[in-house]
């Protein structure tokens, strides 16, 4: 008897195992074959693609397509997104059907030109916030900022440091990004997956929103048509202003790979400015494909605050229309800094 169920116990676990596993999947009878070296490919270059066919079949047709989207045999990139990107093959043959896919990434094909600055002027900051996000409306400046059971939103004069507004965040939440659009301020958290969103002139908190397919919130910008947000990732999502629905992403990326830990973001003359974390540097991204076209370097900066034990990393960077001069400051710095930036 104990035989038996041995024997019984066996089968079944078997059974489990074999229902479990992938084996009954049929491995496709055809593979993708390109150009892209090594699975890399630069913007500039023209992308070819071949079907491997392994057995032979007797082909009706076969379709190409990346996310969705048809191409060609022969494919210039030079209107594509850079990134990573999954190449699937739609095959027909003797009334079958068959996927085989490849991934590929596609890089930009220039270096990135470096910048670095000139100050004009220097303002006080205040020393205990943990900035996360700046941004100008009206000439008037407004700041997020983090920390468990120290995040706040603020209206700020910017020129004498004086806090015209502020709230403080419920302790569960730790803020991080924020814009304005449309009179109305948008203001991430961090690890909480919730957003809100305030009127602008008296700070009432109007909704809330939820993220989609990124996993945190860092940074946020807009060009007045489209809200750009960071994750911390390579990706940055572009959200409808009226839902906030993430309808579309960008992957930050430079001629040799992807740049990670986007931040702080910031709409100036058609590009986005990114703050990227732990790092003393300011990216230059083109919004439509992701590409890195130029590097500040500000890293002389926070040698010019005040040295503390909680001094933190650059971050905070903000436009002012009126003035047409960027402004940066960082995670416990006394010094907002209005620059110029040089070529080098």
């Amino acid at each position: 008897m104990n035989i038996f169920k041995a024997l019984i116990i066996i089968f079944l676990a078997g059974l489990v195992i074999s229902c479990g596993s992938n084996s009954g999947q049929k491995k496709s009878d055809f593979s993708i074959k390109t150009n892209a070296e090594k699975g890399n490919i630069s913007i500039s270059e023209t992308l070819n693609i071949s079907l491997i066919n392994k057995k032979n079949h007797l082909v009706d047709s076969v379709t190409y397509t990346i996310e969705d989207n048809t191409i060609a045999e022969s494919n210039n990139l030079s209107n594509f997104k850079l990134g990573k990107h999954t190449i699937e093959a739609t095959v027909y043959f003797n009334n079958e059907k068959q996927v085989a896919t490849s991934q590929i990434t596609i890089l930009n094909n220039e270096v990135p030109k470096i910048y670095t600055y000139k100050i004009i002027n220097e303002y006080p900051h205040d020393i205990t916030s943990y900035t996360q996000g700046i941004e100008f409306f009206n000439d008037n400046l407004y700041e997020s900022t983090g920390q468990y059971k120290e995040s706040k939103l603020r209206q700020i004069n910017y020129k004498t440091g004086e806090v015209i507004k502020n709230i403080d965040l419920a302790d569960e939440y730790f803020g991080e990004g924020l814009t304005i659009l449309n009179d109305k301020i948008y203001q991430l958290t961090w690890k909480e997956g919730t957003g809100f969103v305030y009127d602008v002139n008296t700070f009432d908190k109007l909704s809330s929103f939820r993220y989609g397919n990124s996993k945190e919130g860092w940074g946020l910008c807009n060009n007045e048509n489209i809200i750009y947000k960071s994750d911390g990732t390579e990706k940055i999502w572009l959200l409808n202003p009226e839902t906030l629905i993430e309808e579309d992403n960008i992957q930050v990326y430079t001629n040799k790979g992807k740049i990670i830990g986007i931040n702080e973001m910031e709409w100036v003359n058609g590009s986005i400015y990114a703050n990227r974390y732990q790092k003393d540097g300011v990216a230059i991204i083109n919004p439509k494909n992701g590409a890195v076209i130029g590097v500040i370097d500000f890293k002389p900066l926070k040698a010019k605050v005040t040295q503390h034990d909680n001094l933190d990393v650059l971050n905070g960077i903000a436009y002012n229309p009126t003035t047409k001069t960027l402004f940066v400051t960082g995670k416990r710095w006394d010094k907002l800094f209005e620059v110029e930036i040089v070529e080098k």
